[in-house]
């Protein structure tokens, strides 16, 4: 099977011959990121973005941090710049960039329907959105969820095999909001976007950190394909695998907080067969990966070896290959 195969077989639990995995030169990377020449949700680490965000970062990770929110009343909301994914420079290249992926699964990277709102109103404001602007809070996921849905397609239309985005719900020990809150507002934003990638032939992946067991059961029902999370010990390993396994496909990496930054490789290889255990099956459902930033969370070179050689031996072990 190629790299390709390997990974649609796993994330549609139809049997692959290895566990599929995303790790790093010299290691095996069954996966190929494309994406627009600039993202309408591009972060850069420092400067302003094309919304009007002003990012800085402290150097110690890649990821920026916003300092200045574009939109700090509605009022202003007609001077707010909304960049259009629609223009033809965005997309320059991005074909030759797919046909270069050979027989690697291509993801192609989205927008955050939450992340982004809260990069243009803050955080605090857009908790009290919920409540005291909730019309033109949702008019915003609306023109998102409109990007988002464009990007599918015309992702789809390039032979792109999964549509990739980020948006973090969850605090250590529970979600930002209120679960039912979260299912008036996001939750129909999602099975929006979901279904065009369904209707299309891509899977939907998004990658969600924190605590977000309460609304795992939504994004499944909704037809979430792929669920990327960083973080799995603080929701605990065996809870997730009741309640999810072989429901979803789990795309993850040992947990970076914990075992990963802090365990020793003994403790990371034993977390490697539980997470198999826990999250997948020979059928699918499993995806082992590194961290996007290894580094800022404190990974050293020896546990990543060791991450990566355990999950061989589990392919080994369990595939034959």
């Amino acid at each position: 099977m190629t790299p390709k195969e390997i990974v649609r077989r796993t994330i549609e639990f139809k049997n692959p011959e290895r566990l599929a995995m995303e790790f790093w030169p010299p290691y095996v990377n069954d996966f190929k990121w494309v994406g627009m020449v600039r993202s309408v949700d591009h972060r850069p680490q420092r400067g302003v973005d094309e919304w009007g965000a002003v990012w800085e970062n402290i150097g110690v990770c890649n990821l920026g941090e916003v300092k200045e929110f574009p939109l700090k009343d509605w009022a202003d909301f007609n001077k707010l710049n909304i960049p259009d994914p629609k223009e033809d420079w965005r997309w320059e290249g991005l074909e030759q960039h797919v046909r270069e992926a050979g027989d690697k699964y291509i993801e192609g990277g989205g927008i955050s329907i939450y992340e982004r709102v809260h990069f243009i109103r803050g955080l605090e404001n857009t908790w009290l959105d919920i409540y005291d602007n909730r019309e033109n809070l949702e008019m915003l996921v609306d023109i998102l969820t409109d990007m988002s849905v464009y990007i599918v397609k015309r992702y789809a239309a390039m032979g792109i095999d999964g549509y990739a985005f980020a948006d973090d719900w969850g605090l250590q020990n529970s979600l930002m909001i209120s679960p039912a809150l979260w299912r008036e507002i996001w939750k129909p934003r999602y099975a929006r976007i979901f279904k065009t990638c369904r209707d299309n032939g891509i899977h939907s992946i998004m990658h969600s950190c924190g605590y977000i067991t309460d609304i795992l059961d939504d994004l499944i029902e909704i037809g979430l394909d792929v669920i990327q999370m960083d973080q799995q010990e603080n929701m605990g390993l065996e809870k997730l695998g009741e309640r999810f396994r072989g429901r979803i496909t789990f795309y993850c990496p040992v947990d970076i907080q914990q075992t990963m930054a802090h365990g020793t490789m003994d403790e990371i290889r034993a977390y490697c067969n539980r997470m198999f255990e826990n999250l997948g099956k020979t059928e699918g459902g499993f995806i082992a990966k590194i961290y996007a930033d290894p580094v800022g969370a404190g990974h050293t070179k020896e546990a990543i070896e060791t991450m990566f050689d355990e999950f061989t031996r589990i392919s080994l072990r369990h595939f034959g290959r």
